[in-house]
């Protein structure tokens, strides 16, 4: 992996492989996490914006004609504490991605019509994630889970927050956050020359001051905390979890060992016991996410309301069992673990992503050292880690069936 710094402040990361495609990502280190609460979902709705027209490509048709006329693929994304912009695309148009990303993040024109038109898009989107049962649960269960960190706030905002926002708002957010120095651009596949092409497109943005995001002092969990919804649906949805650890953290890694042991596709422990063993639900799964500055850790699963008793029992059951942790068990973590690392590496872009992310929380070159850390995990540290906070100060949500 080589990584570099342009002047302008730019952190450029590329791994050269030998692939026919190249994907090329451009990640800005701010997301719903960064703003005020007048303005929840700004940076999902400039994530859309982003596509639609700048000063050399007058609408989103023409941006996408120019990627997809080379079988490319691309898209964005945003989250708490990110928002990136992706190109997947054969190797001899490196250039063409680098064109057309640059042009995005350095030329947006704004204009206040399409700016109307793609909040009616982003209303839809909105009110399709509160529609479905399996997406809501997880805006329901952070906005109860924290108590002032911005992670309690949907990423895409309100319906009310985002019909309020105006284009001097977006051109604000734009101007504050989306600069050389808040920018990784990273690259992964058979390409050359790659200072140079970059430094072409992106080298001559210029940097400025940034505005960093006050640390917030999330409150330690006390007490078991329950909600319920009811809502006229065919199965209940239950999320029970906990605050954790930023991503930096040592126990973020015993996390992942935990996560693989109870929850890796159908054979980790929480699936067979209360699927597999006694058919009490059909989705069973573990949500573990480690940000900047936070983390948090979950069992869900849809299952009959009659049955939501008997399936927390058994997930304590299956919390106390780590205690009682074998060898063979935490080998088959560490193995799944690592074979489903290498395997998802093997796409250029969720490499380039990886590497992106790991640079936004702190460096990319952490991602040399991912697997050392979970082989050091011992039963031990997971005894000690489960103990510490897989306890009775819970969170449960329930969306419960009428």
């Amino acid at each position: 992996m080589d990584k570099f710094r342009l002047r302008n402040g730019i952190t450029v990361i590329f791994e050269k492989n030998s692939s026919k495609s190249v994907a090329v990502e451009v990640m800005f280190k701010t997301g719903s996490n960064n703003e005020i609460s007048r303005l929840a979902g700004i940076s999902h709705f400039l994530e859309h914006m982003l596509f639609e027209g700048t000063k050399n490509r007058k609408d989103s048709r023409e941006i996408a004609n120019e990627i997809e006329k080379y079988g490319a693929e691309f898209n964005a994304y945003t989250t708490g504490d990110r928002t990136a912009f992706f190109i997947k695309i054969i190797s001899k148009k490196f250039g063409v991605a680098l064109d057309i990303l640059s042009d995005m993040v350095a030329n947006p024109v704004f204009d206040e019509k399409i700016m109307e038109k793609e909040k009616k898009v982003v209303l839809k989107e909105i009110n399709m994630v509160d529609d479905d049962n399996r997406l809501y649960q997880w805006i329901l269960f952070q906005k109860n889970l924290f108590e002032k960190h911005p992670a309690k706030n949907p990423t895409y905002g309100t319906v009310e927050t985002v019909k309020k926002i105006s284009r001097n708002d977006i051109l604000d957010y734009y101007q504050k956050h989306y600069v050389p120095n808040n920018m990784v651009i990273s690259v992964v596949g058979n390409v050359s020359n790659i200072k140079k092409r970059i430094s072409k497109y992106f080298g001559n943005l210029k940097p400025k001051i940034l505005i960093k995001r006050p640390e917030i002092k999330e409150p330690i969990q006390t007490k078991t905390k329950k909600f319920v919804e009811k809502r006229k649906t065919f199965n209940s949805y239950m999320v029970l979890g906990y605050k954790t650890v930023p991503r930096i953290d040592k126990e973020s890694y015993i996390f992942e060992v935990i996560t693989a042991i109870l929850g890796r596709g159908q054979s980790g422990w929480m699936f067979d016991e209360i699927r597999n063993k006694r058919g009490l639900a059909y989705q069973v799964g573990i949500n573990n996410e480690h940000e900047s500055d936070h983390g948090m850790f979950a069992v869900y699963t849809s299952l009959d309301k009659k049955n939501i008793g008997k399936a927390i029992k058994i997930i304590f059951n299956q919390f106390k069992r780590l205690q009682n942790l074998k060898d063979q068990d935490l080998e088959e973590a560490k193995t799944y673990i690592e074979g489903n690392y290498v395997i998802q590496m093997e796409d250029n872009f969720h490499f380039a992503d990886n590497l992106a992310t790991w640079e936004s929380i702190k460096d990319a070159k952490l991602t040399d050292s991912y697997i050392k850390n979970i082989r050091k995990v011992t039963i031990n540290d997971v005894k000690k880690v489960s103990k510490k906070f897989l306890n009775d100060k819970y969170t449960l949500v329930v969306i419960e069936q009428k």
